[in-house]
């Protein structure tokens, strides 16, 4: 087995994995929810990237050869490290690498959200909600400025949304007030915006709110869908990598939580029943 490793603090992830495995059906994929130590997004960068680097040693150790940050305090805070730092000392490309990148790879969910909302926008002001983390990192303005210098970016941190979503609290009164509050606060900011992109996975089980609170002029953008197409699009390209990857249309769940706990919230993110698999990491 040689799946493709997705990564995410929590639960979020797999909305995106949700939406990888309707575009590519064909492949296994093993996920790994650091639920133990989550949030991410209140926590330092080198905790974030420590964290981080655990996992996604360990989804190699279990044979991915591609491992997917579906997490974007995650993305924003470890991602840069891990692919110019760690892979190409860890794993140093080899004559059977024709592209020059290293053996193993590890992919985010910032960039390909970034590509997909050029031709999103037209008043081309776009706002961002997502985590402290995310925000604080301003990873996405980083990189709007280097493929799209045109649009602003105007960034919202919410820290009471992931909170809501991981204590069932989605379609409660409370969840109407912070998502009421932060909508407004972003376009008290920047009255111009016409796309929001959600920018953490959580964000779609809030989204029927998002919408209620949004003027219907504004895109509400989340991530599974441009992650997907980007990794469709990335394999494509990359068919050495692609060819490394088994085909046996399969999914196994691992959680640093206890499984009971896991299992039913993380069949709500997904969609179908889930079994998980308690681990432990070192520390």
């Amino acid at each position: 087995m040689s799946p493709i490793g997705v990564f995410d603090s929590g639960y979020g992830g797999l909305t995106v994995l949700r939406e990888i495995r309707q575009l590519m059906p064909e492949y296994d994929y093993l996920y790994l929810g650091d639920n133990a130590r989550a949030p991410y997004g209140p926590r330092s960068f080198e905790r974030v990237y420590e964290f981080t680097s655990e996992a996604v040693r360990r989804l190699f150790e279990m044979g991915c050869p591609l491992v997917i940050l579906a997490c974007n305090t995650a993305s924003a805070k470890a991602l840069r490290t891990i692919q110019q730092h760690d892979l190409p000392q860890l794993f140093p490309p080899t004559d059977a690498q024709p592209d020059g990148l290293p053996s193993r790879r590890v992919l985010g969910v910032i960039r390909p959200t970034v590509e997909a909302v050029g031709e999103l926008t037209h008043s081309r002001h776009v706002g961002i909600v997502a985590t402290q983390g995310t925000i604080a990192s301003q990873t996405y303005e980083l990189e709007m400025a280097k493929l799209h210098p045109d649009i602003s970016v105007t960034g919202q941190a919410c820290p009471m949304w992931v909170p809501l979503v991981e204590n069932y609290e989605f379609d409660s009164p409370g969840a109407d007030y912070f998502v009421q509050r932060d909508i407004k606060h972003l376009l008290d900011h920047d009255p111009l915006i016409d796309t929001i992109i959600l920018g953490c996975t959580h964000f779609p089980l809030l989204y029927h709110k998002i919408r209620a609170y949004t003027p219907r002029h504004i895109q509400l953008i989340s991530q599974g869908e441009y992650v997907a197409r980007s990794l469709h699009d990335y394999f494509s390209r990359h068919s050495d990598l692609a060819a490394r990857v088994s085909r046996g249309a399969s999914a196994r769940f691992l959680t640093t939580e206890q499984s009971s706990n896991f299992s039913p919230a993380a069949t709500l993110f997904l969609g179908q029943a889930v079994e998980a698999e308690h681990i432990t990491f070192g520390n």
